[in-house]
C-alpha cells in the first residue's frame, strides 16, 4: 500500500516550474505519440513467481502540456500464473485510460531531454476469456530514452491491480501483477517543426533585449535616426528615418520599448510596415510569425490615428533579419 501512496503522491505533487522558460503554444493535433511494448509479469504476492506471464500491448498518448498527458492503453496476456483462464492462447485483455505526468519536467526546468521519467496511473477494464470482467488500475513509472527525431525507447515497471476480484474495490497485492516491459514510442512531428513542445529561454531573451537596448542608448541620436537602407527591401528602396521595433523570440507581442517607439510616430502619418523573423523554426512558421508581428504593429498604429498603407511579413531574410518590424513614414 505504501507504494501506491508514493505513486499518487508523485502524481499530485506541486509542479516546480521555471518562470524563465516559455513554451510555444501547440495545436490540438500536436504532441501525439503511439507505442508498442511487451514484457513479463508475476503475481505481486510472490507466492508463485514462475512461470512468468508474458504480455504485449499498444498505447496512444496525447501530451497537453510539458508535464501532463493522457494515455489510452490496451494489452493481451498469454500465460497463466495466478491471473487468468488456461483454455485460450490469450488468457485475458486489459484496456485502460491513464493520466501521465512528466516527473522530470514537473520537478525541474522544463525542456526536451535525452532521459525522462514519467509517472503513470489510471483505470481499466480486464476481460478473462471465461467471461469474467473486472475493474483494474495501473500504477507505474516510465523511463524514457529519447533517440532523436521522435523515436524513444521505454522501460516500464508497473503494477496492474484487479480492484474488485474479491467483490469489494480495493488495492490488494494478492490480486495484482508486478510487470516489467520494454517498448518503443514514436512522437509525431508537430506544427512547430519538432517532435515535442518547443521551449524558449525567456531569461536569455530578456538579457539579449537589455543588451541591445543598452547598446542603442549609447549611440548618438543623429546616428539612430538617420537615412537607412533596409537590406531586405528592393535595392532602390531607401527609408528616411525608419522606426524600428524589436520582438522577443517566437512572439508577436509588443514590448513596452516597442510601444514607446510607436507612440513617437506623429499622428496623421502614413506608414508602411515590414516585419521579419529569425531563422529558428520552419519556413511556414516564421512567415506566419512575421505577418503576426506586422499585424500587431498595424493594429496599434491605427489606434493612434496613423494610416497604415501596408503591413507585410517577409519571414526570414538572411541570417541577420532577426525579429524586427520596420515602420517607414511616407
Amino acid at each position: 500500500m505504501k507504494k501506491i501512496i508514493l505513486v499518487f503522491a508523485l502524481l499530485i505533487s506541486a509542479i516546480v516550474g521555471n518562470a524563465q522558460t516559455a513554451v510555444q503554444t501547440s495545436k490540438w493535433y500536436d504532441n501525439i505519440s503511439v507505442g508498442a511494448f511487451g514484457g513479463v509479469a508475476t503475481p505481486l504476492d510472490f507466492n508463485s513467481v514462475t512461470p512468468l506471464n508474458s504480455f504485449a500491448g499498444l498505447k496512444l498518448q496525447k501530451n497537453f502540456t510539458p508535464v501532463w498527458g493522457l494515455q489510452a492503453e490496451g494489452l493481451a496476456m498469454f500465460n497463466d500464473n495466478h491471473f487468468a483462464d488456461k483454455k485460450t492462447f490469450v488468457k485475458c485483455t486489459n484496456v485502460g485510460l491513464n493520466g501521465v505526468m512528466n516527473v522530470s519536467n514537473a520537478l525541474g526546468r522544463q525542456r526536451n531531454r535525452v532521459f525522462e521519467v514519467f509517472a503513470v496511473a489510471g483505470m481499466g477494464w480486464l476481460h478473462y476469456f471465461n467471461n469474467a470482467n473486472y475493474l483494474t488500475s495501473k500504477t507505474g513509472l516510465e523511463f524514457n530514452f529519447n533517440l532523436g527525431k521522435g523515436h524513444a525507447i521505454n522501460i516500464n515497471p508497473t503494477v496492474y491491480w484487479n480492484l474488485n476480484r474479491t467483490g469489494e474495490v480495493e488495492f490488494n497485492k494478492n490480486h495484482a501483477q508486478l510487470a516489467l516491459s520494454i517498448g518503443y514510442t514514436y512522437n509525431f512531428k508537430t506544427s512547430n517543426g519538432t517532435h515535442s513542445f518547443k521551449f524558449y529561454d525567456v531569461g536569455a531573451m530578456i538579457d539579449e533585449i537589455d543588451r541591445l537596448n543598452s547598446e542603442l542608448a549609447k549611440k548618438p541620436t543623429e546616428i539612430v535616426r538617420t537615412e537607412t537602407k533596409i537590406e531586405y527591401l528592393p535595392a532602390t528602396t531607401v527609408v528616411n528615418n525608419p522606426y524600428i521595433v524589436m520582438f522577443a523570440k517566437g512572439s508577436s507581442n509588443l514590448s513596452a520599448a516597442a510601444i514607446e517607439v510607436l507612440r513617437s510616430i506623429p499622428a496623421g502619418s502614413k506608414v508602411k510596415v515590414i516585419a521579419t523573423a529569425s531563422p529558428e523554426g520552419s519556413g511556414e512558421f516564421n512567415f506566419n510569425l512575421s505577418q503576426e508581428r506586422a499585424n500587431s504593429v498595424k493594429n496599434y498604429l491605427e489606434g493612434l490615428d496613423i494610416e497604415v498603407v501596408s503591413a507585410t511579413g517577409l519571414g526570414v531574410q538572411g541570417e541577420t533579419s532577426n525579429r524586427v518590424a520596420v515602420i517607414a513614414v511616407q
